[in-house]
Parts: structure tokens; sequence; C-alpha cells
């Protein structure tokens, strides 16, 4: 008998999942992870995709991927592009489980009509606005509809017209009789199917007739055997209506559902409406734009999907909501991408640095470590001139006591290069602001180390400007200024959320890496060569994530 001790499940859907698996409740486990082709998947759909294709490969099983497309009025086959595309990146593989709901729209149909048949659905003639009126409230009963003891038979002549296009949008529902007491509103006669002429982005014109989510969702579950149906915390309420559904139409399978908190992010919004407000509003450039939450705008950031993925799984499954701060996610980017990406030298806001006893036409080729984190990462050869760039806020004219950097008279390393000490400064003579900044050399301290261990406090990057390659450049902040945006969301809008910085010096190697290459800026941070824009001998650069500690810029 096998004594070794077994790892204990990570969370409690987890945990209910190897309970079943142990009892013999299930053979074999299938999840899924059920999309609305409605917009772009977002970082909280991210956390469920992760949990249901997580369970399947860790327990042997199957998690489909099943397209929720009830509402044809809003979804497409863009949206149902863009969700496979976007779970490929993220690393899942749904292999043969590619479902749609409206797969099963027949099946729908014979299950609507076996509910009336039983006396347990009935077509409802009221308007939306009186069915509304009717329902009650948290405290007092709903009332009855008149038409809720029609006959069966009456019914269904009304089912079979609505499906036949016969009756306009609106004239009349298909409900359930279940109880207009219930202290959960979820279960007073909840609409099952409803007319509506749209036409669907894959069976056309063909039905005029389609269920609600609440009544598609628990069939569908069924019909594909799905073991667990895990769900976000505001569909809890509507847990007895799917067991209803399961419980009253004959199916194939019983599938349980369970519900855990969704993923909240500081300073941003993961509301499809609000996102595609965002996008049709022209506040962002499309559902990709790199300050988007949504997992098309990670990619193109430059997010690695493994990141993402570390991310999820420290946010963990729970059934408590709370808010994660968005900071644990450039946490979980910086972790992956600082033992791995390349380093280089670019200037974003320059001033011109002047070595003034180093010959004025000299150039020489430095070493510079592609990765100092990866000794096996090798060199890379960095031109050095006479007339350097240098970052604007590098230098100061007036050093105050903590400040380390370039001044008169202060001395500082040149990354990879040599020790420069300030002999001056020139100003603009309107403005008052430094133009040039002057400096000597010590030749004796050639790749950044002195003889006599020679120490100084600070060291600068820098790039020729002789020999400088020009890459735009895009700084990306929160979009937000609140944490939590509210709804009055457009006026917490981050109005310096995007900064384009055009023709940066930079190093010419910088120039050469290939679109979607990932590179860290020495001091600056972490950044990506867009796909979509970039072209040769034009790069340019998304930020991805600065960097924090000693490693950034102080």
């Amino acid at each position: 008998m096998d004594e070794s001790p077994k790892e204990s499940p990570r969370d409690f859907i987890r945990s209910i999942v190897a309970a079943d698996l142990a009892s013999g409740r299930h053979r074999a486990i299938v999840t899924r992870f059920p999309p609305e082709p409605n917009g772009y998947l977002h970082v909280g759909h991210a956390k469920s995709i992760c949990l249901n294709f997580g369970i399947a490969l860790e327990t042997g099983g199957q998690c489909n991927l099943r397209f929720d497309d009830t509402n044809p009025e809003k979804e497409s086959d863009e949206y149902v592009r863009s969700i496979q595309e976007d779970m490929r990146w993220l690393g899942f593989d749904w292999r043969d489980g590619l479902h749609f709901a409206s797969d099963y729209f027949e099946a729908l149909w014979q299950a609507a009509r076996e509910l009336v048949e039983k006396g347990l659905a009935y077509v409802d003639e009221q308007t939306a606005e009186e069915i509304r009126a009717t329902r009650g409230t948290l405290t007092e009963p709903g009332c009855p509809s008149p038409w809720r003891d029609r006959p069966a038979a009456e019914s269904l002549v009304r089912l079979d017209e609505m499906r036949a296009g016969a009756l306009p949008d609106g004239a009349c529902v298909l409900r359930a009789r279940i109880d207009m007491a219930s202290p959960n509103l979820n279960l007073r006669d909840p609409a099952l199917l409803r007319i509506r002429r749209a036409t669907h982005h894959r069976t056309g014109d063909r039905w005029c007739v389609y269920p609600m989510y609440d009544f598609a969702h628990p069939i569908s579950d069924a019909l594909e055997n799905i073991t667990h149906s895990t769900c976000t915390l505001e569909v809890e309420d509507h847990r007895p209506l799917y067991d209803w559904v399961v419980a009253n139409v004959t199916l194939p399978s019983r599938p349980r559902q369970i519900e855990f908190a969704r993923l909240e992010l500081t300073h941003t919004v993961l509301s499809k409406r609000k996102l595609l407000a965002l996008v049709q509003e022209g506040i962002v450039g499309g559902w990709d734009d790199p300050r988007m939450p949504t997992l098309a705008g990670l990619r193109r950031r430059g997010v690695p999907p493994d990141a993402l993925r570390d991310f999820c799984e420290r946010v963990g499954v729970a059934k408590a909501n709370s808010v994660v701060d968005v900071a644990l996610l450039e946490h979980c980017v910086r972790e992956r991408l600082n033992p791995e990406v390349p380093r280089y030298m670019g200037v974003l806001r320059p001033l011109e640095l002047v070595i003034e006893n180093y010959p004025e036409d000299g150039e020489e080729w430095l070493d510079a470590r592609n990765n100092p984190e990866d000794p096996a990462a090798g060199t890379r050869q960095v031109p050095f001139s006479r007339r350097l760039w240098i970052e604007r806020d590098d230098f100061r004219q007036e050093a105050t006591r903590k400040f380390w950097r370039l001044a008169p008279g202060r001395e500082v390393r040149l990354r990879w290069a040599y020790f420069v000490t300030c002999t001056g400064v020139e100003l603009d003579p309107t403005t008052g602001e430094p133009v040039r900044v002057l400096c000597t050399y010590d030749p004796a301290t050639r790749g950044g180390d002195a003889p006599g261990g020679r120490t100084v406090k600070a060291t600068l990057h820098w790039v020729s400007a002789r020999h400088a390659a020009a890459v735009d450049v895009r700084l990306y902040d929160r979009l937000f200024l609140d944490e939590r945006p509210g709804e009055d969301w457009r006026d917490r809008l981050n109005p310096h959320s995007l900064e384009v910085l055009a023709a940066r010096p930079a190093e010419p190697a910088l120039a050469m890496v290939a679109p979607g290459a990932r590179v860290q800026l020495e001091r600056l941070g972490y950044f990506c060569a867009d796909a979509r824009d970039s072209r040769p001998g034009a790069l340019v650069l998304n930020q991805i994530v600065g960097l924090k500690g000693a490693a950034a810029k102080g």
C-alpha cells in the first residue's frame, strides 16, 4: 500500500473534484469554458480558463470550449476567432471539445416542449413590462400570470407558432412554472425562450426563437457530460434554477454547478460593456490596445503567457470576492522576464554629453553583456564616441544630498564604458535649461571599472550620438486614476496613460530585433517590439512594465 503523503488540493473546487473521483461519483472529469462571443477575452477570463483547463489536465480529463452564442445581436465570428486565438496564446488546447450552444438549439427546443407537456412551463403573452411589474420584490411574492394555468396543448400550439415566425418579437415568451412566491426571484417563473428576429452568426435566419442563458447553460452542460460546471459568484442565486432544469428535463447526465469569486483588478475595468465602450468611443485604439486588460492587449504589450498563468495561480480560487492589486501581475511579469530577456541601451529624454578629452573622430566598440543575470547569454558590441546621449534627469546643475548621478564636479560610471567627470554645462539662453553637458573621461577605466578599486555611486546608460538608431517608444501608465473606477469611470480616466516618444536614440543593435521580441532597456524597463506597427528600420517599442528596486533608474 502506498503510504506516501499526497499533495492537498490547492482550492475548494479541486477538493470537490478530488472527493468526487475518490468516491467513484465520476470516473473522468469533464469541465468547460463557456465564453459569450460578444467581445474579447480579458484577464478575468484567464482565471477561469486556467481553472477549468487546469483541473482537466491535472485529472487526465477533458475541458471543452463552448461558445454561449444565444444572443445573436451582439455576437460575431470575429469574436469567435479572437477567443480561440487568445486561448491558444495562453497555452490551452480543447482538442476535439469545440462546441457552440447553437449546436443544441434543436435539443433545447425539444426540452422546452417536454417541460410544457409536463405542465412545468407555459407560454406567457404578457409584455415584458407586465412580467417585470408582477414579479414581486424581495419582501413580497409575485403575481401569477393570467396565462400560467393555460392547458399544455394550447401552450404547445403557441410554442410552435413562435418557432414558425408567426408571432412578432415580444408577443410572448416561454416561462418555467415554478413558484411565484419563492424567496429566490430567479425561481419566480423565469423566462426560458424568447422571440428574437436576428441573424445568427452560425445558423443564419433558421431560428427566430432563442434560449435564455439559464435554460441553455445546464442543458448544454448535460449534453456534453460536464461533471463540474464552474461559474462566478454573480450566478450563485441562479444555481437552484440550474438544478431545476437538470432535474426536470430528460438529459444524459447531471452536472454540478460550483461558484467561485471572479477576478477583480485595480486601476482597470473588466466589464465587457465598459470595455466595449472604451473601444467604440475611441478612448483606446482597439481591443488589442496595450492599455486594455484584454488578452489581446496584454499579448500586444508583450506580457508572456506563462507570467499570466503564474499570476492566476497566485491569485487562487476562493469563495469571497476581493480585489487584486495590478502590481501583483506586474511582479509576475518582471519575475518571468528578468532572467531571460536581452539588455540594450536607449535614451528616452536625451541630453547631449560631450567628452572633451576624447578624440573628435574617435570611435571604439565595447563589450556589453546581453544579460547579466545569465552569463551564457554572451556579449554584444556597443559603439562609443565623443558625443553621447544620456537621460536628461540623470543630470542636475545643483545636486541634492541623495542625488548621486551626474552634476558639476561629480564622477559617474558610463555603463560598460568609462568613468566620466562633469566639467561644465551649456544652458539654453532663453529657458536656462541644460542643452549640453561637458565631461572628461578616464582612459584607465575602460569597461567601466577603475584601477585600485576606485568606486562611484552611480552608473548611467547612454547611446553614442554618431551611431544611434531612432526608435519610437510608447510608455504606458494605469488606464484609470482610481483603484476602483466605478460607474463614473469616464471621469476617472488617466490622461497620461499613453505617452508616445518619437525617434528616441538607441544602440544600433536594438533596431535589429524582430517584431514581437521582448527586451530590457537598461534602467528604464521591459519593452516589446510592436508586432503590428514595427517596420524594417522603424522599430516601435511598447513598454511592458517598468523596473523595480535596485535595477530601476534611481
